[in-house]
């Protein structure tokens, strides 16, 4: 089923299915699907684990209703199947203050994990801004990120994109403060 045809949003609101994306292996199995659907062979080669291993997880994956079977083809008197996300995108809860947000702990773990000798963009801006002007930015950014997704070729290497705009807790000032 090619990506046109899926259901534009996932929202997740079951407590298996938040269990399920919480998992860093399992969001990353979801990353691979994002573009193109695979078999469990594809999948634990571009995860780097084994086929048992992998084939666990896209079954939790596909149990939560994030993945589902796509296609399937007879290969040597077996049946291959072949998965893809269950929607162009999965949306998560807002864990809510103080809540651990699953998105950027991957976003964090996968960054740690990529190769440090390649090219990357990191940074971070402190920002002052009126409601509207933090609400424009926010939409720019969603679109920034929508535009390069409908650019994206499943042929070349993949590459994250990951922002959060919020306005952080104010701070309770201390005596070291005043100084």
């Amino acid at each position: 089923m090619p990506t046109d045809e899926l259901p534009e949003a996932l929202h997740v609101t079951t407590d298996e299915q938040l269990r399920a994306v919480s998992n860093l292996t399992r969001h990353r199995i979801m990353a691979v699907l994002r573009f193109e659907p695979a078999t469990i062979t594809q999948i634990a080669e571009r995860v780097g684990l084994a086929k048992g291993s992998s084939s666990y997880h896209v079954r939790l994956l596909e149990r939560a209703g994030l993945v589902k079977v796509v296609r399937t083809r007879k290969v040597r008197g077996v049946t291959e199947r072949y998965y893809a996300m269950a929607a162009r995108a999965i949306v998560l809860p807002d864990p809510g203050r103080g809540g651990p947000d699953a998105l950027m702990r991957h976003a964090v773990a996968d960054l740690e994990a990529a190769p440090v000798d390649g090219e990357r963009h990191i940074g971070m801006a402190h920002l002052r801004l009126t409601e509207e002007q933090f609400t424009e930015l926010g939409a720019r950014l969603q679109a920034l990120a929508e535009e390069y997704r409908e650019l994206s070729d499943p042929s070349l290497p993949d590459a994250s994109f990951v922002f959060a705009l919020f306005r952080p807790a104010p701070r309770e000032r201390t005596e070291g403060d005043a100084k």
